[in-house]
């Protein structure tokens, strides 16, 4: 009995001490630093949408228009969150194939309190990745503000995020076709501008012009929320590129700078052009400059130094003001708030470019191994084709499959009185 007694309490000591030191490397992995960096930057890039895109988009409407961009953004935040967790983390970051993820993580089932993701928590890593999810789409509003049915907008833009938006995640960062191909992607110029740029684009095209396009639109109603807007932007796109690290660490500083230098010079670039070019520099166009710089910067964020940082603000506020102007003025396509000469092009450009600002003449971390910079630019160049007709071909479809169940756009009356009191019966103004 003796015998039995030391045997079985033994036993219970070495399974304790086995599953004592099994558990022990799962939790070592958490960083407390990191966790907190990643915390924070989650918060941040939720911020850029909700107030901070929400508010840049709304200045530059008509006062009739404010209240719908303003619930088109919150509305689209709240469901873009619901469904990331359902099925859209799941068909991104999970095993699958080269093109989609699997169903294996549906409703997050996998993740736990202590199931980890590198040095964070899943749960944060996971959370990370869906505010990224939320202004993705949230991006594309400013193509059709002013004239799409509010049904409409939620309808094709919870497909085009399944179809779209999360395909194209799994394809870079969850280990699909382009992360395979070895693509430069850091931040999103070819997971979040790309596929907005282009699909915004799409959505224009097909959607038609707002009523007295180009001659007749009224200006920005308020400048000053725009700026406040676009600060909230530049702040917040800290979290959007520096917290794409994944960690507290070098990367996370060097990103940091690149950001702000690439910022700060294309906002320069736009106020200069726009001074020679009409005498007078413009808030609008300064803010907008800085939107530029900092799509272009995204995806090389993570890889380059100063150098390139410079260069990508310069070339970035030079090509999209170019952009704009053939889009809106030679074009005539009304893309309402330029989403895809600033973002599409943007983000395109950072993503061509990296290929050479990301090597060491530019004081760039390097290539990988075998690579040189016009080899990484051939890459780079599949990739964004790859997307480019992807987000193209399907946008169309989503939105002719949603004109089956309802109309896209508003009807004639309610474009004149505006969308505010005719679809969410609230205004944005009072007077006395």
């Amino acid at each position: 009995m003796l015998a039995k007694f030391y045997f079985r309490n033994i036993n219970r000591f070495l399974i304790t001490l086995f599953l004592t030191l099994f558990s022990f490397p799962a939790l070592a992995e958490i960083n407390s630093g990191d966790t907190a960096w990643i915390l924070t930057s989650t918060a941040l890039v939720l911020f850029m949408t909700l107030p901070g895109l929400a508010l840049f988009y709304a200045g530059l409407v008509n006062s009739k228009n404010v209240v719908s961009v303003l619930m088109q953004h919150f509305a689209l935040a709240c469901m873009v969150s619901v469904l990331w967790v359902v099925i859209g983390y799941s068909l991104a970051f999970s095993e699958g194939n080269s093109w989609i993820g699997g169903f294996g993580n549906i409703f997050m089932s996998s993740i736990s309190l202590d199931t980890a993701s590198g040095s964070i928590p899943e749960s944060l890593f996971a959370t990370f990745q869906m505010t990224f999810a939320i202004i993705t789409p949230a991006l594309m509003i400013g193509a059709f503000v002013e004239r799409i049915k509010f049904s409409a907008m939620l309808i094709f833009l919870f497909f085009w995020v399944l179809i779209v938006y999360v395909p194209v995640t799994h394809w870079v960062w969850g280990g699909g076709i382009l992360s395979s191909w070895g693509t430069m992607d850091f931040a999103g110029g070819i997971v979040v501008h790309a596929t907005a740029g282009t699909g915004a684009l799409i959505t224009a095209i097909t959607l038609g012009k707002r009523r007295g396009f180009p001659k007749s639109l009224t200006p920005p109603h308020s400048p000053i929320l725009t700026m406040i807007g676009a600060s909230m932007l530049w702040v917040g796109w800290f979290g959007f590129n520096a917290g794409s690290a994944l960690g507290a660490n070098t990367g996370a500083g060097m990103a940091m700078l690149v950001t702000h230098i690439s910022a700060a010079t294309a906002s320069l670039v736009w106020m200069i052009i726009e001074w020679k070019r009409f005498g007078k520099p413009s808030l609008i166009g300064i803010v907008t400059g800085m939107v530029a710089g900092l799509a272009t910067v995204t995806p090389a964020s993570g890889y380059i130094g100063v150098p390139g940082a410079l260069i990508l603000g310069f070339f970035g506020g030079l090509l999209c003001y170019v952009a704009v102007d053939f889009i809106r003025g030679k074009l005539k396509i009304d893309d309402s708030l330029d989403v895809f000469a600033v973002h599409g092009v943007g983000g395109i450009l950072g993503t061509l470019l990296v290929a050479f600002l990301a090597t060491s003449t530019f004081s760039g971390l390097g290539l990988a191994d075998g690579q040189n910079g016009m080899s990484q630019f051939i890459v780079q160049f599949k990739a964004v084709i790859l997307t480019v007709l992807w987000t193209s071909v399907f946008t169309y479809l989503i939105l002719k499959l949603t004109s089956l169940f309802v109309s896209l756009r508003v009807d004639e009356q309610e474009e004149i009185e505006g969308l505010d009191l005719r679809s969410h019966g609230e205004k944005g103004y009072h007077s006395d």
